[in-house]
């Protein structure tokens, strides 16, 4: 380089100092000439990393933030990157309430029912269903389709079911369970009829936003919005008697009805039905989870009714907080870190019978360990009259192993 010669030259001349200086110029001047032939060169030329706003020649889509390294193609110029979508953002966009609601809205039919007293029918009590199977099989709350007595005197089993389309079927009520509030009507259609799927109620969150679509005051075809306040809000919150129930909790308008309508995610799916509100209150509603109802469902394909195991137990689940202050009251309490607390046994129960007694921590059902009510609820399913083997922990840290054998509950309780 022409450069270089004339100050090597020029620092000769000048001293020991020059040539330090004329030495620091060269380097410089090296680093200058390396850059510059890599600017000069083609882009097809350049074997390094290559940046996300690289111009050289890439033959692939760059995705943002590729999940995979770098993959070199037979060209030492060019790159691929895997063209790997995002995982789905389930970010509240403009159309996503609508996108759910367009889903399954045509599977949401009103179904009347004929009200009257002593054969004089006075009118029709409205509510709202969901068609979940292409064979006509619609999801609805019990206390539309019957009454406390059983099927509805005037309606003789049978109902008027109308479609979104405003196709109308009579339909037809093939079970219904009063407990859970739950039932299940049949229509015949020579056409094809809309569904909506069964998502799962155990993903949601408080915070989730959720639609309630129904016929509320016979206004059929009715949308409302909200998010979901609390995922296990039990009956006895509500100061509802009888057997041990939850419930999904939502601030989504619901009037009278919507009983029977669908309570849906995001993405279209069924999460909960719609069965009641507080009348005295605003955004208080409430729905049965359709993890539960799709139990429920099983149990009337399998019996036609729903068989629930009783105990005669009343039940508290424990933590580690609960244990501590119970410790503080009474130092004999047992030690243990989880279980389920036994306040009461019911005299003359299946539990009073095997040896509970008030206080006793369950620690293992049937075999398995237990740290909730849902956990034994889960285990005994709908075992009726078999026995199974209790481990509970007393005061002193006295174990005991009992033996309870279930009763079918009274329908009534």
């Amino acid at each position: 380089m022409e450069w270089i010669t004339v100050f090597t030259i020029f620092a000769r001349l000048s001293g020991t100092f020059s040539v330090y200086v004329i030495r620091k110029m060269e380097t410089w001047l090296g680093k200058l000439e390396f850059f510059s032939r890599v600017s000069s060169a083609p882009a097809g030329d350049v074997n390094s990393r290559v940046s996300p706003a690289s111009s050289g020649n890439i033959n692939a889509k760059v995705s943002p933030a590729p999940s995979e390294a770098v993959k070199k193609q037979d060209d030492p110029g060019s790159v691929v990157v895997k063209d790997e979508a995002e995982p789905h953002c389930r970010c509240l966009g403009r159309n996503t309430i609508a996108n759910a609601a367009a889903k399954v809205g045509p599977a949401v039919v009103n179904i009347a029912v004929p009200q009257g007293f002593h054969g004089i029918t006075l009118g029709k009590s409205i509510g709202s269903g969901t068609i979940i199977d292409e064979d006509g099989t619609i999801l609805t709350c019990a206390h539309v389709v019957v009454d406390f007595q059983g099927i509805r005197r005037e309606s003789k089993g049978k109902v008027d079911v109308t479609l979104q389309d405003g196709r109308t079927f009579e339909g037809t009520v093939l079970n219904a369970d009063l407990h859970s509030d739950i039932a299940i009507v049949k229509i015949n259609s020579k056409t094809p009829l809309p569904t909506a799927k069964l998502g799962s109620s155990s993903k949601l969150r408080p915070g989730d936003w959720v639609l309630a679509v129904g016929c509320p005051l016979s206004l059929q075809n009715t949308v409302t919005a909200g998010i979901v306040s609390c995922v296990d809000r039990k009956s006895s919150d509500l100061g509802l008697g009888g057997m041990r129930r939850e419930y999904l909790q939502t601030d989504c308008a619901i009037n009278a009805g919507n009983s029977g309508g669908p309570l849906v995610n995001i993405d279209g799916e069924i999460v909960g039905v719609n069965i009641m509100k507080v009348q005295a209150a605003d955004g208080l509603s409430f729905a049965v989870p359709v993890d539960a109802v799709a139990k429920i469902i099983e149990h009337f394909k399998k019996r036609g009714r729903v068989v629930r195991p009783w105990l005669g137990l009343k039940m508290l689940d424990l933590n580690k907080m609960i244990v501590a202050q119970l410790k503080e009251r009474d130092p004999s309490f047992p030690n243990v870190q989880r279980g389920v607390l036994v306040p009461m046994v019911t005299p003359g129960s299946p539990a009073d019978r095997a040896g509970f007694h008030p206080g006793d921590v369950v620690i293992k059902f049937d075999g398995k360990p237990v740290e909730s009510i849902k956990e034994i609820i889960e285990i005994m399913g709908d075992r009726v009259g078999m026995p199974m083997k209790v481990v509970v922990q007393r005061a002193n840290d006295n174990v005991v192993i009992l033996t309870v054998t279930p009763e079918e509950a009274n329908p009534d309780m």
